[in-house]
């Protein structure tokens, strides 16, 4: 292994090379040498014989990371420094910079805000592979979660990422709500998506402690996934393939190519920057202008999937007319100690029309632990991630979870996580209400080779690997 560099004062590369058996790497970061224990299942990131993981420091007053260490293509010259940058190293940001870095001759950064990838709502999310049932029979969501939860199911299976197939029930306590499940009965067996009606004796008998007052439907192809396992399996195939990550590195700028400069240019923070409020146009960065720098990276085309940030990316590019304002709908769950009562499938209640979620569910995780959520609370700012300690909203989910569940301890309930999903808008959880939101995943107008990602909220792990296929045709096509 290289020795560590004396001084800072030049840029530094430290290239790594993995042993037959060990998983350690070093990374250099913030003037720091750091220990980290690499989790990469059946994978070994080998680039010709070396990791690709490589960091690079500047001087002492440094102002952003530049990475040289890049596998290109030998047979056409390029000018700059990588043909993709995809900003956002959530499960769909992997997904599209794996995607991406497959084809021939490409050079891939992925450029991460936090420390890790996937630190945000990719995993602080109900871990469901989603069958498709809510989202009507024209949008991208119903389209992208069809064909993403074929290739997720495939993927998992091949490369033994922990999923399980265990099905899910809906399930109707008025003859109201059973209308709502005709709804959805109708329309999955419109797309030729599994569904069916469990009648009252069997349902009795597979599941005795769920309450289904009028009726249950059941998907018996929604299932659940380690969403760790997951993106580490999407990081690990990424620079396997030598694509180059930047983590710690928060977007502050970013220029559009221009008649006499054909690439683009993105700026980073030499430190996390603070997040943006919704009413700001782009990330904040105390003490600190990109133009104190004249460091950059260029890309020939750039990838916005920052999920929680994408508005602020968004921003920072498009003219003021068409910037976008992020809602920010964040969800607490709550855990479960108690073994009893532990149905073998999720349960969930039946939708309502223009809410902002699908209500508080049950969902199992891999290790069968029970968890309810999430709940819907509009906050301000995507770093509110703290599980929100409201008895009176304590009270209401415990009521949500007693009309499907009633023989639940409500003793061994407690606030246990929350995440943030990115919403366009405070309503349209569902198709089948007002205010239905889309994913929003385009090529902008007018800024040639800036694909713009927006919205990408629930079903967005199941999409995810949908989605980077949606992006590549978007780019190739």
């Amino acid at each position: 292994m290289d020795p560590k560099p004396e001084s800072t004062s030049d840029l530094q590369l430290v290239n790594l090379q993995w042993t037959p058996n060990g998983d350690t790497v070093i990374h250099l970061n913030a003037f720091k040498w750091t220990l980290y224990s690499v989790v990469l299942q059946h994978v070994r990131l080998q680039c010709c014989g070396w990791s690709n993981l490589s960091m690079m420091l500047s001087s002492s007053n440094a102002k952003h990371v530049r990475h040289l260490g890049r596998c290109f293509s030998t047979t056409t010259p390029r000018q700059a420094d990588f043909t993709h940058a995809v900003i956002g190293g959530g499960a769909v940001g992997l997904a599209i910079a794996r995607k991406l870095q497959q084809r021939d001759g490409v050079s891939t950064v992925l450029i991460e805000k936090h420390g890790t990838v996937g630190s945000e709502t990719s995993s602080r999310n109900s871990e469901v592979i989603h069958a498709g049932l809510y989202y009507g029979p024209d949008s991208l969501k119903t389209r992208l979660c069809l064909r993403g939860k074929e290739l997720m199911y495939a993927a998992c299976e091949k490369h033994n990422v922990p999923y399980k197939n265990c099905g899910k029930w809906v399930v109707a306590q008025t003859e109201e709500q059973m209308a709502e499940l005709q709804k959805v009965y109708d329309f999955a067996t419109s797309m030729n998506i599994p569904i069916r009606f469990v009648p009252k004796d069997e349902a009795s008998h597979r599941e005795p402690e769920v309450r289904a007052e009028a009726g249950v439907l059941e998907s018996p192809s929604t299932g659940i996934v380690d969403s760790h396992a997951f993106m580490q399996w999407l990081h690990g195939e990424f620079e396997e393939a030598c694509g180059d990550t930047a983590l710690a590195s928060p977007v502050t700028r970013i220029e559009a190519p221009s008649p006499g400069n054909p690439d683009w240019k993105i700026w980073t923070a030499p430190q996390p920057a603070s997040p943006p409020t919704a009413s700001s146009p782009t990330p904040q960065t105390p003490n600190y202008s990109a133009d104190e720098d004249g460091s950059f990276i260029t890309a020939e085309t750039i990838v916005n999937s920052a999920g929680n940030y994408a508005c602020a990316i968004n921003n920072m590019i498009l003219p003021a007319d068409r910037h976008r304002t992020p809602f920010y709908a964040k969800g607490s769950y709550f855990s479960y100690s108690k073994s009893f009562p532990k149905p073998s499938t999720l349960v969930y209640p039946a939708p309502v029309p223009g809410h902002g979620g699908l209500g508080t569910h049950l969902t199992v995780d891999m290790a069968d632990r029970v968890r309810f959520g999430p709940d819907v609370e509009w906050v301000d700012s995507p770093t509110d991630l703290a599980p929100t300690p409201n008895a009176e909203r304590f009270k209401a989910a415990l009521e949500d979870i007693q009309k499907y569940l009633p023989g639940i301890d409500v003793d061994a309930v407690a606030l246990d996580y929350a995440g943030i999903r990115p919403k366009l808008g405070r309503l349209g959880a569902v198709a089948s209400g007002k205010g239905f939101q889309d994913f929003y995943i385009k090529k902008e107008e007018g800024f040639e080779g800036f694909i713009n990602l927006l919205g990408i909220e629930s079903p967005g792990l199941t999409s995810s690997l949908a989605i980077a296929e949606e992006v590549e045709r978007i780019l190739y096509q």
